[in-house]
Protein backbone atom coordinates (compact mmCIF):
# COMPACT_ATOMS: atom_id res chain seq x y z
CA UNK A 1 0.00 0.00 0.00
CA UNK A 2 1.28 3.55 -0.65
CA UNK A 3 2.86 5.47 2.20
CA UNK A 4 0.61 7.63 4.31
CA UNK A 5 0.46 11.36 3.74
CA UNK A 6 3.18 13.25 5.71
CA UNK A 7 2.29 16.90 5.50
CA UNK A 8 4.29 19.27 7.77
CA UNK A 9 1.30 21.57 8.23
CA UNK A 10 -0.97 18.85 9.59
CA UNK A 11 -0.53 17.97 13.29
CA UNK A 12 0.19 14.37 14.23
CA UNK A 13 -2.53 12.19 15.66
CA UNK A 14 -1.01 12.39 19.12
CA UNK A 15 -0.90 16.18 18.93
CA UNK A 16 -4.58 16.15 18.03
CA UNK A 17 -5.29 13.92 21.01
CA UNK A 18 -3.36 16.19 23.35
CA UNK A 19 -5.30 19.18 22.11
CA UNK A 20 -8.49 17.34 23.08
CA UNK A 21 -7.30 16.74 26.64
CA UNK A 22 -5.96 13.18 26.38
CA UNK A 23 -3.06 12.82 28.83
CA UNK A 24 -0.04 10.58 28.39
CA UNK A 25 -1.29 7.93 30.77
CA UNK A 26 -4.64 7.54 29.03
CA UNK A 27 -2.87 7.50 25.69
CA UNK A 28 -0.63 4.59 26.72
CA UNK A 29 -3.59 2.77 28.24
CA UNK A 30 -5.35 3.04 24.90
CA UNK A 31 -2.29 1.70 23.06
CA UNK A 32 -2.07 -1.28 25.44
CA UNK A 33 -5.80 -1.88 25.23
CA UNK A 34 -5.80 -1.81 21.42
CA UNK A 35 -2.67 -3.98 21.23
CA UNK A 36 -4.43 -6.64 23.30
CA UNK A 37 -7.52 -6.50 21.08
CA UNK A 38 -5.35 -6.95 18.00
CA UNK A 39 -3.59 -9.93 19.55
CA UNK A 40 -0.15 -8.29 19.36
CA UNK A 41 2.85 -9.03 21.54
CA UNK A 42 4.07 -6.50 24.11
CA UNK A 43 6.11 -4.82 21.37
CA UNK A 44 2.82 -3.96 19.69
CA UNK A 45 2.11 -1.33 22.34
CA UNK A 46 5.23 0.60 21.35
CA UNK A 47 4.44 0.21 17.65
CA UNK A 48 0.96 1.65 18.06
CA UNK A 49 2.23 4.47 20.26
CA UNK A 50 4.99 5.36 17.81
CA UNK A 51 2.60 5.40 14.86
CA UNK A 52 0.10 7.65 16.62
CA UNK A 53 2.86 9.97 17.84
CA UNK A 54 4.52 10.44 14.45
CA UNK A 55 1.92 9.99 11.73
CA UNK A 56 -0.60 12.42 10.33
CA UNK A 57 -4.28 11.74 10.23
CA UNK A 58 -5.45 9.17 7.72
CA UNK A 59 -7.63 10.64 4.93
CA UNK A 60 -10.98 8.88 4.96
CA UNK A 61 -14.08 8.94 2.78
CA UNK A 62 -17.07 7.24 4.45
CA UNK A 63 -19.80 6.35 1.97
CA UNK A 64 -23.41 5.50 2.92
CA UNK A 65 -25.83 3.58 0.73
CA UNK A 66 -28.69 1.15 1.53
CA UNK A 67 -28.40 0.81 5.30
CA UNK A 68 -29.83 1.94 8.64
CA UNK A 69 -26.62 3.67 9.86
CA UNK A 70 -26.29 1.14 12.70
CA UNK A 71 -22.56 0.71 11.92
CA UNK A 72 -21.92 4.43 12.45
CA UNK A 73 -24.07 4.35 15.58
CA UNK A 74 -22.14 1.41 16.95
CA UNK A 75 -18.80 3.08 16.27
CA UNK A 76 -19.75 6.42 17.80
CA UNK A 77 -21.32 4.84 20.86
CA UNK A 78 -18.22 2.92 21.91
CA UNK A 79 -17.75 2.99 25.67
CA UNK A 80 -14.06 3.88 25.32
CA UNK A 81 -13.65 7.68 25.03
CA UNK A 82 -10.70 7.51 22.65
CA UNK A 83 -12.52 5.08 20.35
CA UNK A 84 -15.57 7.32 20.41
CA UNK A 85 -13.41 10.24 19.24
CA UNK A 86 -11.41 8.26 16.71
CA UNK A 87 -13.08 10.00 13.77
CA UNK A 88 -11.68 13.31 14.99
CA UNK A 89 -8.43 12.20 16.60
CA UNK A 90 -7.06 9.52 14.33
CA UNK A 91 -8.77 10.04 11.00
CA UNK A 92 -9.23 12.92 8.67
CA UNK A 93 -12.88 12.29 7.98
CA UNK A 94 -13.18 14.33 4.84
CA UNK A 95 -16.57 13.13 3.69
CA UNK A 96 -19.53 11.32 5.25
CA UNK A 97 -23.18 12.04 4.57
CA UNK A 98 -24.15 11.18 8.16
CA UNK A 99 -21.73 13.31 10.19
CA UNK A 100 -20.51 16.15 8.01
CA UNK A 101 -21.82 19.69 8.41
CA UNK A 102 -21.73 20.40 4.70
CA UNK A 103 -24.74 19.58 2.53
CA UNK A 104 -25.79 19.66 -1.10
CA UNK A 105 -23.33 21.10 -3.61
CA UNK A 106 -20.86 22.01 -0.89
CA UNK A 107 -20.69 18.39 0.27
CA UNK A 108 -20.11 17.14 -3.25
CA UNK A 109 -17.29 19.65 -3.71
CA UNK A 110 -15.62 18.32 -0.56
CA UNK A 111 -15.86 14.77 -1.88
CA UNK A 112 -14.39 15.64 -5.27
CA UNK A 113 -11.60 17.67 -3.67
CA UNK A 114 -10.68 14.80 -1.34
CA UNK A 115 -10.54 12.02 -3.93
CA UNK A 116 -8.40 14.21 -6.21
CA UNK A 117 -6.04 15.67 -3.61
CA UNK A 118 -5.41 12.38 -1.80
CA UNK A 119 -5.67 10.00 -4.74
CA UNK A 120 -4.03 6.70 -3.85
CA UNK A 121 -3.74 7.71 -0.18
CA UNK A 122 -7.24 7.75 1.28
CA UNK A 123 -9.19 4.85 2.74
CA UNK A 124 -12.73 4.29 1.54
CA UNK A 125 -15.25 3.14 4.14
CA UNK A 126 -18.53 1.75 2.84
CA UNK A 127 -21.68 1.33 4.88
CA UNK A 128 -24.69 -0.18 3.16
CA UNK A 129 -25.38 -2.36 0.15
CA UNK A 130 -25.29 -1.12 -3.45
CA UNK A 131 -28.51 -1.55 -5.50
CA UNK A 132 -28.05 -2.14 -9.21
CA UNK A 133 -31.71 -2.62 -10.13
CA UNK A 134 -33.52 -0.03 -12.25
CA UNK A 135 -30.14 1.34 -13.37
CA UNK A 136 -29.27 2.26 -9.79
CA UNK A 137 -32.33 4.46 -9.24
CA UNK A 138 -33.04 2.97 -5.80
CA UNK A 139 -30.17 4.87 -4.18
CA UNK A 140 -29.01 8.21 -5.59
CA UNK A 141 -26.75 10.72 -3.79
CA UNK A 142 -25.78 14.03 -5.36
CA UNK A 143 -27.40 13.04 -8.63
CA UNK A 144 -25.26 9.88 -8.93
CA UNK A 145 -26.35 6.31 -8.43
CA UNK A 146 -24.72 4.32 -5.65
CA UNK A 147 -22.94 2.04 -8.10
CA UNK A 148 -21.43 5.02 -9.97
CA UNK A 149 -20.32 6.65 -6.70
CA UNK A 150 -18.71 3.43 -5.48
CA UNK A 151 -16.73 3.00 -8.67
CA UNK A 152 -15.64 6.65 -8.74
CA UNK A 153 -14.42 6.78 -5.15
CA UNK A 154 -12.91 3.28 -5.15
CA UNK A 155 -10.76 4.15 -8.17
CA UNK A 156 -8.45 6.37 -6.07
CA UNK A 157 -8.63 4.52 -2.74
CA UNK A 158 -5.66 2.68 -1.27
CA UNK A 159 -8.00 0.22 0.46
CA UNK A 160 -11.68 -0.33 1.17
CA UNK A 161 -13.30 -1.27 4.45
CA UNK A 162 -16.80 -2.71 4.16
CA UNK A 163 -18.67 -2.00 7.40
CA UNK A 164 -21.35 -4.45 8.47
CA UNK A 165 -23.38 -7.14 6.76
CA UNK A 166 -24.95 -4.72 4.26
CA UNK A 167 -21.65 -3.74 2.65
CA UNK A 168 -20.09 -7.18 3.14
CA UNK A 169 -22.94 -9.46 2.08
CA UNK A 170 -26.03 -7.41 1.19
CA UNK A 171 -27.90 -8.04 4.47
CA UNK A 172 -31.68 -7.56 4.61
CA UNK A 173 -31.77 -5.54 1.36
CA UNK A 174 -30.49 -8.55 -0.58
CA UNK A 175 -32.75 -11.04 1.21
CA UNK A 176 -35.18 -12.95 -0.97
CA UNK A 177 -36.66 -11.65 -3.25
CA UNK A 178 -34.11 -8.77 -3.30
CA UNK A 179 -36.27 -6.26 -5.21
CA UNK A 180 -33.51 -3.64 -5.59
CA UNK A 181 -30.88 -6.21 -6.63
CA UNK A 182 -28.71 -5.12 -3.70
CA UNK A 183 -25.08 -6.15 -3.91
CA UNK A 184 -22.12 -6.14 -1.51
CA UNK A 185 -19.08 -4.01 -2.32
CA UNK A 186 -17.01 -7.02 -3.41
CA UNK A 187 -19.51 -7.71 -6.21
CA UNK A 188 -18.83 -4.27 -7.68
CA UNK A 189 -15.14 -3.60 -6.97
CA UNK A 190 -12.66 -6.29 -7.99
CA UNK A 191 -9.32 -4.49 -8.17
CA UNK A 192 -8.91 -3.08 -4.64
CA UNK A 193 -8.09 -4.75 -1.31
CA UNK A 194 -11.28 -5.02 0.77
CA UNK A 195 -11.54 -5.70 4.48
CA UNK A 196 -14.88 -7.15 5.54
CA UNK A 197 -15.90 -6.13 9.07
CA UNK A 198 -18.99 -8.27 9.48
CA UNK A 199 -21.89 -7.88 11.87
CA UNK A 200 -25.22 -6.09 12.04
CA UNK A 201 -23.71 -3.92 13.28
CA UNK A 202 -20.05 -4.76 13.93
CA UNK A 203 -18.65 -4.34 17.44
CA UNK A 204 -17.27 -0.82 17.89
CA UNK A 205 -13.92 -2.01 19.21
CA UNK A 206 -13.52 -4.32 16.21
CA UNK A 207 -14.07 -1.37 13.88
CA UNK A 208 -11.54 0.70 15.82
CA UNK A 209 -9.04 -2.15 15.85
CA UNK A 210 -9.10 -2.47 12.06
CA UNK A 211 -8.50 1.25 11.61
CA UNK A 212 -5.69 1.33 14.19
CA UNK A 213 -4.03 -1.62 12.45
CA UNK A 214 -4.10 0.21 9.12
CA UNK A 215 -2.75 3.34 10.76
CA UNK A 216 0.01 1.53 12.69
CA UNK A 217 1.33 -0.93 10.12
CA UNK A 218 0.19 0.70 6.86
CA UNK A 219 -1.05 -2.65 5.60
CA UNK A 220 -4.08 -4.89 5.80
CA UNK A 221 -4.52 -7.16 8.81
CA UNK A 222 -4.39 -10.90 8.23
CA UNK A 223 -7.70 -11.92 6.66
CA UNK A 224 -9.62 -15.17 6.43
CA UNK A 225 -10.99 -16.68 3.23
CA UNK A 226 -13.96 -14.29 3.38
CA UNK A 227 -11.80 -11.18 3.81
CA UNK A 228 -12.48 -10.77 7.55
CA UNK A 229 -9.72 -9.92 10.06
CA UNK A 230 -8.70 -13.24 11.61
CA UNK A 231 -7.98 -11.68 14.98
CA UNK A 232 -11.70 -10.98 15.40
CA UNK A 233 -13.36 -13.63 13.22
CA UNK A 234 -11.31 -16.80 13.74
CA UNK A 235 -13.54 -18.36 16.41
CA UNK A 236 -17.22 -19.20 16.44
CA UNK A 237 -19.57 -17.48 18.86
CA UNK A 238 -20.27 -21.03 20.05
CA UNK A 239 -16.62 -21.52 21.05
CA UNK A 240 -16.47 -18.51 23.36
CA UNK A 241 -20.03 -18.69 24.69
CA UNK A 242 -20.37 -19.08 28.44
CA UNK A 243 -23.37 -21.39 27.80
CA UNK A 244 -21.24 -23.87 25.85
CA UNK A 245 -20.92 -26.32 28.81
CA UNK A 246 -24.72 -26.59 28.84
CA UNK A 247 -24.69 -27.47 25.15
CA UNK A 248 -22.13 -30.20 25.76
CA UNK A 249 -24.20 -31.52 28.68
CA UNK A 250 -27.41 -31.56 26.64
CA UNK A 251 -29.10 -28.86 28.72
CA UNK A 252 -31.30 -26.71 26.47
CA UNK A 253 -33.94 -24.01 26.63
CA UNK A 254 -37.16 -25.41 25.15
CA UNK A 255 -39.24 -22.21 25.26
CA UNK A 256 -38.26 -18.65 26.09
CA UNK A 257 -40.27 -18.64 29.33
CA UNK A 258 -39.46 -22.10 30.70
CA UNK A 259 -37.42 -22.95 33.79
CA UNK A 260 -34.40 -23.81 31.66
CA UNK A 261 -34.35 -20.28 30.23
CA UNK A 262 -34.23 -18.89 33.75
CA UNK A 263 -31.32 -21.21 34.53
CA UNK A 264 -29.34 -19.90 31.56
CA UNK A 265 -29.26 -23.16 29.60
CA UNK A 266 -28.12 -23.34 25.97
CA UNK A 267 -30.29 -21.54 23.38
CA UNK A 268 -29.44 -23.90 20.52
CA UNK A 269 -32.99 -25.29 20.28
CA UNK A 270 -34.32 -21.73 20.11
CA UNK A 271 -32.51 -21.19 16.82
CA UNK A 272 -29.14 -19.97 18.10
CA UNK A 273 -26.67 -19.72 15.19
CA UNK A 274 -23.64 -19.51 17.46
CA UNK A 275 -22.29 -22.89 16.23
CA UNK A 276 -22.06 -21.59 12.65
CA UNK A 277 -21.23 -17.91 13.24
CA UNK A 278 -17.73 -16.44 13.42
CA UNK A 279 -17.44 -13.28 15.51
CA UNK A 280 -15.92 -11.93 18.74
CA UNK A 281 -19.25 -11.25 20.49
CA UNK A 282 -18.62 -13.72 23.32
CA UNK A 283 -15.16 -12.37 24.11
CA UNK A 284 -15.39 -8.61 23.45
CA UNK A 285 -19.12 -8.22 24.10
CA UNK A 286 -20.87 -4.84 23.90
CA UNK A 287 -21.23 -1.74 26.08
CA UNK A 288 -17.82 -1.86 27.72
CA UNK A 289 -17.84 -5.66 27.84
CA UNK A 290 -21.16 -5.79 29.68
CA UNK A 291 -23.15 -8.25 27.60
CA UNK A 292 -23.98 -9.70 24.19
CA UNK A 293 -27.25 -11.10 22.74
CA UNK A 294 -26.90 -14.63 24.12
CA UNK A 295 -26.05 -13.30 27.57
CA UNK A 296 -29.23 -11.22 27.49
CA UNK A 297 -31.27 -14.35 26.71
CA UNK A 298 -31.61 -14.02 22.94
CA UNK A 299 -30.19 -16.57 20.49
CA UNK A 300 -27.49 -15.54 18.05
CA UNK A 301 -29.00 -14.76 14.62
CA UNK A 302 -25.71 -15.18 12.77
CA UNK A 303 -25.53 -11.54 11.66
CA UNK A 304 -21.84 -11.77 10.75
CA UNK A 305 -22.48 -14.46 8.14
CA UNK A 306 -23.63 -14.03 4.55
CA UNK A 307 -27.32 -14.58 3.87
CA UNK A 308 -28.32 -14.68 7.52
CA UNK A 309 -31.71 -13.15 6.77
CA UNK A 310 -32.55 -16.14 4.56
CA UNK A 311 -30.98 -18.68 6.91
CA UNK A 312 -34.18 -19.09 8.81
CA UNK A 313 -36.77 -18.71 9.91
CA UNK A 314 -35.33 -17.21 13.07
CA UNK A 315 -35.90 -19.09 16.32
CA UNK A 316 -35.95 -22.46 14.56
CA UNK A 317 -33.06 -24.65 15.59
CA UNK A 318 -30.44 -25.92 13.19
CA UNK A 319 -31.00 -29.51 12.12
CA UNK A 320 -27.40 -30.45 12.83
CA UNK A 321 -24.23 -28.84 14.15
CA UNK A 322 -21.01 -29.58 12.25
CA UNK A 323 -17.97 -30.43 14.31
CA UNK A 324 -16.55 -33.14 16.52
CA UNK A 325 -18.41 -35.96 18.24
CA UNK A 326 -20.08 -34.02 21.04
CA UNK A 327 -21.41 -31.51 18.53
CA UNK A 328 -24.30 -33.52 17.15
CA UNK A 329 -28.01 -32.79 17.14
CA UNK A 330 -29.47 -31.69 20.44
CA UNK A 331 -31.69 -34.78 20.66
CA UNK A 332 -28.81 -37.11 19.94
CA UNK A 333 -26.75 -35.42 22.62
CA UNK A 334 -29.29 -36.40 25.24
CA UNK A 335 -29.69 -39.94 23.89
CA UNK A 336 -25.94 -40.41 23.69
CA UNK A 337 -25.47 -39.17 27.24
CA UNK A 338 -28.11 -41.59 28.53
CA UNK A 339 -26.65 -44.43 26.48
CA UNK A 340 -23.18 -43.78 27.81
CA UNK A 341 -24.54 -43.76 31.35
CA UNK A 342 -26.32 -47.08 30.79
CA UNK A 343 -23.18 -48.68 29.37
CA UNK A 344 -21.13 -47.44 32.33
CA UNK A 345 -23.69 -48.82 34.79
CA UNK A 346 -23.78 -52.19 33.03
CA UNK A 347 -19.97 -52.39 33.02
CA UNK A 348 -19.86 -51.53 36.71
CA UNK A 349 -22.47 -54.21 37.46
CA UNK A 350 -20.53 -56.83 35.51
CA UNK A 351 -17.28 -56.08 37.34
CA UNK A 352 -19.08 -56.13 40.68
CA UNK A 353 -20.64 -59.49 39.78
CA UNK A 354 -17.24 -61.02 39.04
CA UNK A 355 -15.78 -59.73 42.28
CA UNK A 356 -18.76 -61.05 44.25
CA UNK A 357 -18.45 -64.47 42.60
CA UNK A 358 -14.78 -64.68 43.52
CA UNK A 359 -15.58 -63.68 47.11
CA UNK A 360 -18.24 -66.38 47.69
CA UNK A 361 -16.41 -69.06 45.75
CA UNK A 362 -18.84 -69.35 42.86
CA UNK A 363 -17.42 -71.08 39.81
CA UNK A 364 -18.52 -70.48 36.27
CA UNK A 365 -21.60 -72.56 35.59
CA UNK A 366 -22.59 -73.03 39.25
CA UNK A 367 -25.95 -71.89 40.58
CA UNK A 368 -25.30 -68.22 41.46
CA UNK A 369 -28.61 -67.87 43.27
CA UNK A 370 -27.82 -70.73 45.67
CA UNK A 371 -24.43 -69.23 46.43
CA UNK A 372 -25.96 -65.84 47.03
CA UNK A 373 -28.55 -67.35 49.41
CA UNK A 374 -25.80 -68.91 51.50
CA UNK A 375 -24.45 -65.50 52.46
CA UNK A 376 -25.42 -64.45 56.02
CA UNK A 377 -28.01 -61.71 56.27
CA UNK A 378 -26.86 -58.58 58.16
CA UNK A 379 -28.72 -57.85 61.40
CA UNK A 380 -30.29 -54.67 60.03
CA UNK A 381 -32.12 -56.40 57.20
CA UNK A 382 -31.51 -57.54 53.64
CA UNK A 383 -28.34 -56.41 51.86
CA UNK A 384 -28.70 -53.35 49.59
CA UNK A 385 -28.64 -54.38 45.92
CA UNK A 386 -25.41 -53.77 44.03
CA UNK A 387 -25.55 -51.35 41.12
Amino acid sequence: MPALLESPVVPTIYEQMQSRGVNRRDFLKFCAWMSAYLGLQESGIAQIARAIETRRRLPVVWMHFQECTCCSESFLRSSHPIVADILLDKLSLDYTETLQAAAGQQAEEVLQDTIKRYRGEYVMLVEGSIPIGADGAYCVVGGKSAIDSVREVAAGAKAIIAWGNCACAGCVQSANPNPTQAMPVKAIIKDKPIIHVQGCPPIAEVMAGVLVHLLTFDRLPQLDALGRPKVFYSARVHDTCYRRPNFDAGLFVETFDDANAKKGYCLYKMGCRGPTTYNACGSLKWNNGTSFPIQSGHPCLGCSEAGFWDNGPFYRRLTNVPGFGIESTADRLGVTALGATAVALAAHAAVTRVRKRDTIGEQPGENAEAAEASRPTPPDGPANPEI
